[in-house]
């Protein structure tokens, strides 16, 4: 099977993802039992819920990556040109991006120059602290805002792969277990 395909939310196939699928056995729950047989039985569920959580983001932003892919904007690069399009002004400053995106400020640089060398972004000195920089949405940061959001509802967010019970009851555990971790 080509590792360039995964299985999509309406059972075919998607290309486009360094993830492999079509196996007739769940690789998770054969090692769960594996974990059972070697007396660590305690820790067998706790195994397959993470590695399955970790797996489930695997597919999601493989099909969010994919989606974005033709707007020439990766799934990081999109949550700051959101962050910029929902601010009151349009722009903020690189710390309070990296803050809310609950990244690392080279992830944040890193980004910013990418928007900023594609002419969706503009870098300044806040007029208020010198020290700190601001980062602003362009026009055509917005547009691309827009269509990218247009893109990714219609592809991936209005189908998510799930039922819509499903995907509250998600939201719910996943909120519990952020909460949990001290996330917010």
């Amino acid at each position: 099977m080509d590792v360039n395909v995964i299985w999509s939310y309406d059972g075919g196939m998607t290309a486009g993802a360094p993830i492999t699928g079509g196996l007739d056995f769940d690789p998770i729950d054969a090692a769960r039992a594996q974990w059972v047989e070697r007396d660590w039985g305690a820790a067998a569920d706790g195994m397959a819920a993470i590695t399955s959580l970790m797996r489930a983001h695997q597919i999601a932003l493989a099909r969010v990556e994919s989606a974005l892919r033709p707007l020439g904007v990766t799934f990081a690069r999109y949550e700051v040109l959101m962050l910029l399009w929902f601010s009151k002004r349009g722009s903020l400053p690189m710390k309070v991006i990296g803050s809310r995106l609950q990244v690392h400020p080279t992830s944040v640089t890193n980004a910013v120059d990418r928007l900023e060398d594609a002419a969706l972004v503009t870098r300044s000195t806040h007029p208020g602290d010198r020290r700190a920089i601001l980062v602003t949405l362009t026009p055509a940061g917005q547009e691309l805002a827009e269509r990218a959001t247009k893109t990714l509802n219609a592809e991936v967010f209005e189908r998510p792969g799930l039922e819509a019970r499903d995907v509250h009851a998600l939201l719910e555990i996943l909120t519990r277990l952020r909460r949990a971790a001290g996330d917010f």
